[in-house]
């Protein structure tokens, strides 16, 4: 089977998706670039076509509206594009982070490519950390990610990990993401989605404090089954044996997890809370949920099918405490 990783580097632990090359802490950018197989660049060139006469081979044509994206280190094809699609360069979303980490306090701690190159991140944890009761401990994190194939815009992401199961969390304040999205059709300006993220990394203090009232919130058990079922079934619009199966069996698994068989599910902030149905949501999309491999559910997780479950989990959540 192929991967979507191309290739990866990590610090400390191993991350939770058990993928990538280990380095040690505070590395410089450009052995970030090489260790994470960044140090490439993504060139261009115009779409061709040949033409044909009578069934003979006839001259060669270009399109000029389009543009074909290949790898620099491979001569790779990416995409073809829009001749007005702006690209953002593997080790653009590396050097965003240099003056994050050299000042400001953020470590990077993963960085790679995915599907052959057509999709790349960065992430680092910042300077943000809050404790739940019974020591649940919630690290922040930044994420920078992009495409070179239109499935993507370039998104700056500001994140949370829970320690105790390395769940991930976007960051979201009153049912909207504090995601910095610069679509491919403008020019990425690193020092203006900073100063965006500027307000979005000040929203931390609020996140947590709804987080801190989810951890409050007794649950009841037929209000726990209604949430799985509200997060779970609700996208599902193909009634189908095979889909009844999949939610049957999704269902059983974060009950499961809810009940005290999930990572954490016994500590004070999630047992019988709200935010135990949250992280057993969580829990469930990035480590449990059905996927042909570990980078197939990291994709999801991130930035697929399985991020917009996350974020129902959270919107729901939300609004049993509102």
């Amino acid at each position: 089977m192929a991967h979507l990783v191309e290739s990866m580097a990590y610090v400390g632990d191993v991350p939770w998706h058990q993928l990538g090359h280990a380095l040690p802490a505070h590395q410089p950018i450009e052995v970030w670039a090489e260790k994470a197989g960044m140090n490439w660049q993504i060139l261009d060139s115009p779409v061709c076509f040949m033409t044909e006469r009578a069934g003979a081979l006839g001259s060669i044509k270009t399109f000029s509206d389009q543009k074909v994206l290949y790898r620099s280190d491979t001569q790779d094809a990416l995409s073809v594009v829009s001749d007005r699609y702006q690209v953002v360069q593997p080790m653009e979303v590396l050097e965003f982070y240099r003056d994050l980490t050299e000042v400001s306090g953020y470590e990077l701690e993963t960085a790679g490519v995915l599907k052959g190159g057509r999709k790349f991140w960065a992430l680092a944890r910042t300077n943000k950390e809050t404790v739940l009761k019974g020591s649940d401990r919630i690290c922040g994190y930044l994420l920078l990610a992009t495409s070179c194939d239109g499935t993507l815009a370039t998104t700056a992401t500001p994140t949370t990990i829970r320690v105790v199961c390395n769940n991930t969390l976007t960051i979201a304040i009153d049912g909207a993401t504090s995601a910095i999205k610069v679509p491919h059709r403008t020019s990425f300006d690193p020092q203006a989605v900073k100063k965006q993220l500027g307000i979005a990394v000040s929203q931390w203090d609020s996140f947590m404090y709804r987080m801190k009232t989810l951890s409050e919130r007794k649950v009841k058990s037929h209000e726990a089954m209604n949430y799985f079922l509200r997060v779970l079934c609700n996208s599902d619009t193909r009634p189908d044996a095979e889909h009844h199966l999949i939610n049957e069996r999704a269902l059983k698994k974060v009950q499961s997890m809810y009940d005290g068989n999930g990572r954490g599910a016994q500590l004070a902030a999630a047992k019988g809370t709200a935010w135990g149905l949250l992280c057993s949501i969580t829990e469930y999309i990035d480590h449990e949920k059905r996927a042909r491999s570990a980078e197939y559910r990291m994709d999801s997780a991130w930035f697929g099918q399985g991020a917009a479950i996350k974020q129902r989990a959270l919107d729901e959540a939300i609004a049993m405490v509102a």
